[in-house]
Parts: C-alpha cells; structure tokens; sequence
C-alpha cells in the first residue's frame, strides 16, 4: 500500500539569542531533530512523548504551518517541502488540523456559521453549497442547524471540540493533524469525542495522526504509535505489540505509568532518574543516556539509529535490542 505521507530525517530547529558577543555558533533549540515515518491511507499514527519532546512542533512542521529546517515531507508521493504560494494554498485542502484548546481555537467575534464556512468561502465554494455541507457537518458531530447562529461562548467545551473537528472537516481533507484534541477536556466527554473520530474515520475515508499525552487514549485510537524523546522517535511500531511488548527504556518507564483499571492488578512503576535535558543543549550520543537506567559507554557516544526488533516491523532505537534481521524469500 502506498504511504499517504512519508517524513524523512525532518528537522525543526529554533535559533536562540547568543549568551556571547562573538560566539562562532548561533546556540538553536532542537525542537524536532532528525524524524522518519510513514502514514498509510486510513490509519492512525498516535504520536507520544513527554511534554517539551517536539510533537506538536512535528504535527505544524507536516502542515507546513511552521518551515522545516532540513528533511524531506512526501505527500501522496509529492514532494512537498518547498511548496509555498499557490502550491500550498490548494495543499491545504487535503491537510488540516484539529486544535487542543477549544477555547483559544475559535474567533469569539463570529458565529459557528462563520467559523465552518470561512474555508468553504476561501475556495470559492457557493453559499447553496456552503449552506449544504454546513448542516451536513453540524449533524455528524452531533450538533444541530439551530446552532450555527450562536456564538463559541455559548457552547461546553466538548461542543467547541466538536465545531473544531466540524472545522477541520469543511474541506474534505485526506490527513487530520490531530494535537491533543482531548486533553482539555473531561473524562466522561473526551470517551465521547474520541468515538466521534472514529466514526467520522470511517465515514469520510480519514488519516490521523494522533498527538497526545494519555498512553491509554492513544492505545484505544491507534494503529500505529510512535514514542518521541527530545526530537527523536525512539520507537514505533503496531500499537498493541508495542503496548504489549515494549523495548524501548522509554516506551517501557511511559508505560509503566498508565493506571490499572483493576486495584487488584499490580505492576512495577518505572521511575526515571534525573529530569529531561534541555533541547538547546541536548546530550550527545543517546538523549536518553542521562536518564537510562541500562546506559554503557556506547550509549553516551553513539546515537542509535532506529533498526526492526520484529518480525511484525516494530523499531526501536536502543543499542541493546537485538536487530531483526529478515531471511530473504
């Protein structure tokens, strides 16, 4: 199956102010540092990591909201990295972006009827149509047409969520760009928007990429997942094998830290030592080193490249996991 969107070796870097007057090198923060994956038609990559480890940056960088600083963004086999102008302005159709904070996220100043139709008018769609794909986006995420004459102060923070992902649907995109599109919300709600996804996956034919801090959401929505450090992905594969059978220090202390449902079922909780680096000055050889608890020399000198542990395409970038190695057919 061909990948609806490849990333290779993508990297965003900020530059920062010089401590001295006439430093050689400009100090930058390495907010995404060297990343490589593929998406495929239809599936959802979650994307995990600690706060600060790059991944919303990574989500604005595929979107081009923010310029990439070195890598390679391929979109149904495109090559679209330098694309700017009209290029980009038509990409935008086919890429969109769920927010975070349903809150921040809508212009208090217009009503929701304005908010989803304002990409329709930008593409010159006619306001039958418009009018048409307005109450059909309204009712799929579980709003009526009474509402769009309302205002986002008006509404619950679920119901913002749901004009939000009403929004982002407005153009007919194939990938969603999804940034923690549950965490300001409450529990009993979030189950409610995460089913809503779903359905509209399946209803509009959609690709996510799932951002977020709760292992357990992104576990429930998943295909795929990718485990982000401090700019790198240090392991991706299928979700329940790598639930299941995680190889990565990381993934494994992440993992030991989701709540059990059942009080009775006890596991080890895996606390790392030290706090996590600064990505302006990140440590050399594995950025993980400082905080592993298996860490050997190698470690401190030697960046780990991400190499297949499984038979079922699972990687990880860990000097220590045995490399699978395929017998050709």
């Amino acid at each position: 199956m061909t990948n609806l969107l490849e990333v290779k070796n993508l990297k965003k870097h900020f530059p920062l102010k010089s401590d001295t007057l006439f430093s050689r090198e400009k100090p930058v923060l390495k907010a995404v540092d060297g990343i490589s994956f593929a998406i495929k038609p239809g599936e959802t990559l979650g994307l995990v990591g600690e706060s600060g480890c790059g991944k919303s940056t990574a989500g604005r960088v595929l979107l081009k909201l923010l310029e990439p600083t070195d890598g390679e963004i391929f979109f149904k086999g495109e090559n679209i990295t330098n694309y700017k102008g009209e290029q980009l302005r038509k990409l935008r159709r086919e890429m969109q972006l769920i927010f975070q904070d349903p809150y921040a996220s809508l212009n208090p100043r217009k009503t929701i009827e304005q908010t989803i139709t304002e990409p329709m008018k930008i593409f010159n769609m006619d306001k039958h149509e418009r009018t048409k794909k307005l109450n059909r986006l309204l009712d799929v995420v579980g709003l009526s047409s009474y509402h769009k004459q309302r205002y986002p102060h008006e509404f619950s923070g679920g119901q913002r969520q749901r004009i939000g992902i009403a929004r982002s649907l407005a153009l007919e995109p194939e990938l969603v760009i999804c940034d923690e599109p549950v965490s300001a919300l409450d529990v009993s709600i979030q189950a409610q928007v995460i089913n809503l996804m779903e359905d509209l996956q399946d209803e509009f034919d959609l690709t996510y990429m799932f951002i977020a801090h709760d292992l357990s959401v992104v576990h429930h929505i998943s295909d795929r997942v990718a485990v982000m450090y401090l700019g790198n992905l240090v392991e991706i594969g299928d979700a329940d094998e790598l639930y299941a059978n995680p190889t990565h220090p990381y993934t494994q202390a992440l993992l030991s830290a989701i709540p059990e449902a059942r009080p009775e079922n006890t596991k080890q909780r895996i606390i790392l030592s030290g706090d996590l680096p600064s990505p302006a000055n990140p440590p050399t050889g594995c950025k993980f080193h400082t905080r592993c608890p298996y860490a050997e020399e190698i470690c401190r000198m030697e960046t780990p490249e991400l190499k297949t542990v499984s038979t079922n395409g699972q990687q990880s970038a860990c000097h220590f996991v045995k490399e699978v190695v395929e017998e050709e057919v």
